[in-house]
């Protein structure tokens, strides 16, 4: 392994996958270090046209056994099939397998493919412009350097954060790797009601987006908690206040938890091996 550039394999060329070799090619990782598998020969002519040199191709095989650091980019319904698959091909002693399956435990890969340096990783979607948040947890057998090759590739795509405790990965899941259509949702809503009020469409789109970027970038840089925000823009007899009270008389906050408790017990269900696994 080259100790500034190893090589990084992924396994599955999809939106996150490309997200992160985008990312790690503007952060100067040599194209020629990247490799990606994907049978889909859609998603291989857009991973190739990134940069000169990226090796792409439809087996797993060589990936995984060229990768010092090996990412399953594949969603959580297909990673049985791979980890199979992987399990009895050739891969360098010593190699950091990275997943981003949702629900997949440490245990189960661990189960499956054997490997003593194992990360889970839970990216959000904001990644796509390098603006994501991830969360990481690592096996007892990763060393701080492996810790640090996960932590550049995460860091890749936006915030990086370790946790201990992998218990913590499905509510995880729930408020951030679901969160951004959470956020989406709210802004159609806003939107089609600005158009039910009069607005014309292109100028109530661009005033929810806007708003939106902008609320976000004022929670991340004042120093005040969501509630104390949300207080600052609300006056007593207000306009905002008189919207929050529908909110807030709607039942918002039992409906988000509701909604967020289903998320997490997705990621629960997703973590469960198939019936005769």
């Amino acid at each position: 392994m080259q100790a500034e550039h190893p090589t990084i394999g992924f396994i599955g060329g999809g939106n996150m996958a490309q997200s992160m070799v985008r990312g790690l090619l503007a952060a100067g990782h040599p194209a020629a270090r990247l490799l990606v598998a994907d049978p889909q020969p859609g998603q291989r002519a857009r991973l190739a046209g990134l940069a000169d040199g990226l090796a792409v191709q439809a087996d797993n095989a060589p990936v995984a056994a060229a990768a010092d650091v090996l990412v399953l980019a594949v969603k959580p319904q297909l990673i049985d099939g791979v980890m199979q698959a992987l399990a009895g091909s050739a891969r360098p002693a010593g190699q950091l397998v990275i997943s981003v399956a949702a629900g997949i435990s440490l245990a189960r890969l661990a189960a499956s493919l054997g490997a003593v340096a194992l990360v889970r990783v839970m990216p959000n979607q904001p990644a796509l412009v390098g603006a994501g948040v991830s969360v990481m947890v690592a096996s007892a057998g990763v060393t701080a350097g492996q810790r640090a090759l996960a932590d550049r590739l995460a860091s890749s795509m936006g915030e990086a954060i370790w946790i201990d405790d992998e218990s913590l990965m499905d509510a995880v899941t729930a408020v951030s790797g679901s969160g951004p259509a959470y956020f989406y949702l709210l802004m159609e809503a806003i939107e089609a009601a600005g158009i039910e009020l009069g607005l014309p469409q292109p100028l109530a789109r661009r005033l929810t987006l806007a708003t939106a970027a902008g609320a976000g970038r004022a929670a991340l840089e004042l120093d005040l908690p969501p509630a104390g925000l949300r207080a600052s823009v609300t006056s007593p007899g207000g306009t905002t206040a008189a919207a929050i009270g529908v909110l807030e008389d709607g039942n918002l906050r039992a409906l988000v938890s509701t909604a967020l408790r289903a998320a997490r017990d997705r990621s629960l269900g997703l973590g469960q091996p198939p019936a005769g696994g």
